[in-house]
């Protein structure tokens, strides 16, 4: 299935809405460190609800042990500052959806690292910065898993 990677996530009710994504579409949440709050906070557990036994969720101390863990073939890294549309790409089981913290995004540092294959942006309509962290990470897992026929869904 498809691994998203949350960079540096700090609102603990968008992670535990990616929980809840991860246990209802299979994907797998990873999450880089340092993150904005602890995983047990109550904002993180009711934006989750009782999903939290259902997700894969891995958290990972840096980008680098990360990448060491996930040895990914190919990274696709969400910023408003690019030209390719997320609907543009051609999904494979074992992707990497890279998202950054909120409110800055991925840092060029990241959006540089040799592991990403590909900047993908969701469309907006002009003036604004950007989507909430846990609804851009739906859209893309939803066109993903909607590009294989949803398996195992029902």
């Amino acid at each position: 299935m498809f691994r998203l990677l949350f960079h540096e996530p700090r609102i603990p009710p968008n992670t535990g809405n990616a929980i809840r994504l991860a246990a209802n579409t299979g994907c797998e949440l990873h999450l880089v460190e340092p993150l904005g709050f602890d995983l047990s906070e109550p904002k993180v557990k009711r934006a989750g609800l009782d999903y939290h036994d259902m997700a894969s969720v891995t958290v990972h101390p840096d980008l680098f042990a990360a990448w060491k863990e996930l040895a990914p073939q190919r990274v696709y890294a969400f910023t408003a500052h690019a030209d390719t549309f997320y609907t543009d790409i051609s999904y494979q089981p074992g992707d990497v959806l890279l998202f950054g913290p909120e409110p800055t995004g991925l840092s060029e540092t990241v959006l540089a690292d040799p592991h990403v294959t590909e900047r993908v942006r969701i469309p907006m309509l002009p003036g604004r910065r950007s989507l909430n962290l846990a609804n851009a990470a739906s859209i893309v897992m939803y066109e993903a898993w909607r590009q294989h026929g949803f398996p195992g869904a029902v």
